[in-house]
Order: C-alpha cells, then structure tokens, then sequence
C-alpha cells in the first residue's frame, strides 16, 4: 500500500486510538480539561474521546475524508489548550514528566499538517 494510502489510515488509528483512551481511562484525561470550560471535566473527557472516534471514522472512510480530516485539524487545535494546562500543572512534576507535558505543545503543529494533507489528498472522494 503506497505511503498517501497508508496516511488516511494511520491517522484513523491515532484518532481511534486516542478516542478509546478517553473512555478507558479518563481520570488522565480530566485532569487536563482546562478549568475555564464550564461542566464537569468527565463530560468534557467523553465528548472528546466520541468526538475523536468519530472523526476516526470519517477519516478512515474515502468518501467522508476530506471533510473529516479538516475537521480533524480543527480538533487538534481545539484541544490545544488542554494540552497547555497539561504543562502549566505539570511545571513541578519530575523532568520526564515535565519533557513530555512540554513536548505535547510543539506536536500539535505535526498533526494539524497531517491532518491537513489527508484533507489534500482526499479531493474529489467526498
């Protein structure tokens, strides 16, 4: 299978991969909705792990792709800012902690592109 055939469907995983961590286990998960967002962090927690399942779903499917992977990227810059709380509350944890809370922040930029580029690639099949 050719590496542009290979994307959509990694991307899928990822998505899915992440969608069902939510559900698994969201004691981590709530721990990084930002305070500022109203309701429960659990409500939060769930709506974006359904939200990243079905995203997986639109993304892995041709005929939905595009759409989905646009979509996709706007998720990942919606959940930008939990990923910012992440690391504001993780400043005091140990050092690898600290690395992997810090290094989230630059990864969304990767994944916004890919997301992207699958959207590119998926011209004309939606």
């Amino acid at each position: 299978m050719p590496r542009s055939e290979r994307s959509p469907l990694l991307l899928a995983g990822l998505l899915a991969t992440a969608g069902v961590a939510h559900f698994a286990a969201p004691r981590q998960f709530d721990a990084i909705v930002p305070r500022a967002l109203p309701g429960a962090p659990r409500t939060w927690t769930y709506a974006s792990g359904a939200a990243e399942l079905a995203l997986a779903a639109g993304v892995a499917l041709p005929r939905t792709r595009r759409v989905a992977a646009l979509a996709t990227a706007a998720f990942f810059v919606g959940v930008f800012p939990a990923n910012v709380q992440m690391a504001v509350d993780w400043r005091r944890r140990p050092a690898p902690l600290r690395t992997a809370a810090l290094a989230r922040l630059p990864l969304q930029v990767p994944l916004v592109l890919w997301a992207r580029g699958v959207a590119r690639s998926g011209k004309g099949q939606s």
